[in-house]
């Protein structure tokens, strides 16, 4: 009892505080985004938002009174089960929009892929939590990319590019945090480079198209349509916005997948620039605290949890609007928080629970 009275004194309410304020912000939105929809799974968007957000809440408390450092214990179960369920998308799964593979029903939708990011933030962080002091060794660094690897090939096969990077990023911040060499990272840089020459001709037609649409936007106006789209919601909403519920372009149905990839666009639309920068203020607010956790974590693998967390969705919310305002091109990665899709928003809320976790643990408890 005395255990759970100081776990509850030392939680970061601040950092709660602002995962709901997101969390509810991005249901109204997405209320507001799929408005007089006649598409079953559209109209189930909003109640199945609401569930999930209310899951996810409570498995954040959950996670935050178990120690995080158990889960470190058990991490080459939870990297076991990872892989198992990337297999079983390859061989088992339901195919979604735009023809990719990336769920598995088992009476209702997951994304493993989803669930395998907060995997590898923990198996990652236990892995280099006990080799940090042998970073300085090409073969140590070759091993954690290697465990990065072989369930981000699952997921670039599936195919889903945007969440392979995401997984890419994740490795290179918790490597990095952990005091990854500098020629390292040159050395690696430079091999990326090689292989993203490489790759690109691989990639399905769809996604090649995404980046030359995004360098070239002329060569197909019908394939330029979502983001012309995003831009005139953006720049017509002004300074204060359209109004909630009543923009135009949203309610025109000008604006596609409004709900997902271009939520943002609906945001500007409908609450302007303020209403935008409101929301990355408060996306800062998030990540502030926990960077927070990260600088007082009581040991290694807890700073490099909360890392890997500030990663994920520091860099899917740099992605979802940077390609929102044309900046950045089309990937279909979720904005955090905001955008419908229950597995992200509840593996999301996990990796608040983690941080939790490591936060009320932390060496000092000043706020």
């Amino acid at each position: 009892m005395t255990e759970s009275l100081n776990i509850f004194r030392r939680f970061d309410y601040v950092l709660f505080a602002g995962t709901v304020a997101l969390v509810v912000f991005g249901i109204l939105m997405i209320d507001s985004a799929t408005q007089d929809a006649i598409d079953d799974d559209i109209i189930s968007r909003v109640p199945d938002q609401i569930n999930y957000a209310l899951i996810g809440f409570t498995v954040a408390i959950v996670i935050a009174a178990i120690d995080y450092r158990l889960l470190g214990g058990v991490s080459p179960w939870l990297y076991a089960l990872m892989v198992f369920l990337l297999i079983l998308v390859r061989f088992f799964g339901v195919e979604g929009a735009g023809g990719a593979t990336r769920w598995l029903n088992v009476g209702i939708r997951i994304q493993p892929s989803e669930i395998g990011k907060i995997i590898l933030i923990v198996t990652l962080s236990q892995y280099v939590a006990g080799r940090y002091l042998q970073l300085d060794k090409l073969s140590t660094v070759f091993k954690t990319m290697l465990h990065m690897a072989i369930p981000a090939a699952f997921i670039f096969d599936q195919p889903d590019l945007g969440t392979t990077i995401v997984f890419l990023v994740i490795w290179a911040v918790i490597v990095w945090s952990a005091g990854l060499r500098v020629k390292h990272i040159m050395l690696f840089i430079s091999a990326g480079l090689i292989i993203l020459i490489i790759v690109f001709p691989l990639l399905p037609t769809y996604q090649q198209a995404r980046v030359e649409t995004f360098l070239a936007p002329d060569i197909d106006s019908d394939a330029y349509y979502n983001i012309n789209q995003a831009l005139i919601s953006i720049g017509s909403g002004g300074l204060l916005g359209k109004g909630y519920y009543v923009g135009s372009q949203n309610t025109g149905r000008f604006l596609r997948v409004r709900h997902t990839d271009f939520i943002f666009s609906v945001i500007a639309h409908e609450f302007g620039m303020l209403g935008g920068l409101a929301l990355l203020a408060m996306f800062a607010l998030v990540l502030s605290r926990i960077l927070k956790g990260a600088r007082e974590a009581s040991d290694p693998l807890g700073s490099m949890i909360c890392y890997g967390v500030a990663a994920m969705i520091f860099f899917q919310t740099t992605v979802s609007v940077g390609m929102n305002l044309n900046l950045m091109p089309v990937t279909g990665l979720t904005l955090p928080f905001v955008s419908s899709g229950g597995t992200s928003l509840l593996f999301t809320m996990v990796g608040i629970g983690l941080v939790q976790s490591v936060v009320v643990r932390r060496r000092r408890i000043n706020a």
